[in-house]
């Protein structure tokens, strides 16, 4: 059984996002030891440590928590029915996202190096960030297994 055009292009564009968002942290985080004021300990606690709990929880929680994983099946199953992935405008538009997202890392790295504090852990939040779209890509194939879906993506 051979899964539609539409669907293996919104599949893609899924892992795509997990892969570029995952480099987008990775720059940042190797940005972070050169710029951040303080030990490379503390520094590793602040990219590394702290975010890692964020993205376990956030990719995990979802998947295990029953109202939750069917409220973000259903999101990540309209996201297919309204074309994301499908189309050169919402690519641009999911990368222009992911780009905003690197901007304020970026400037929240230029704030703590001018005042030397960490007032907020943006790490944390991208890394959470990370995690749903971890579950998200994890739904798609769960998705896809589902017999009354397997027959809207099938090619026919």
């Amino acid at each position: 059984m051979a899964f539609s055009r539409a669907w293996l292009n919104f599949k893609r564009m899924e892992d795509i996002t997990v892969v570029a968002a995952g480099l987008i942290y990775t720059a940042a985080a190797l940005r972070a030891f050169q710029l951040l004021p303080g030990s490379a300990a503390e520094v590793a606690r602040w990219t590394l440590g702290w975010p890692s709990l964020y993205l376990l929880a956030s990719a995990v929680a979802p998947l295990l928590i029953a109202p939750v994983r069917r409220g973000l099946a259903r999101y990540v199953w309209m996201s297919f029915r309204a074309g994301f992935g499908q189309s050169p405008g919402s690519v641009l538009a999911g990368l222009a996202l992911l780009l905003g997202a690197a901007l304020l890392i970026y400037r929240e790295m230029g704030t703590v190096a001018r005042t030397g504090r960490y007032p907020a852990n943006i790490f944390s939040a991208y890394a959470a960030g990370i995690g749903i779209l971890i579950a998200q890509a994890v739904l798609v194939r769960a998705l896809e297994r589902r017999p009354e879906v397997r027959a809207e993506i099938e090619e026919r």
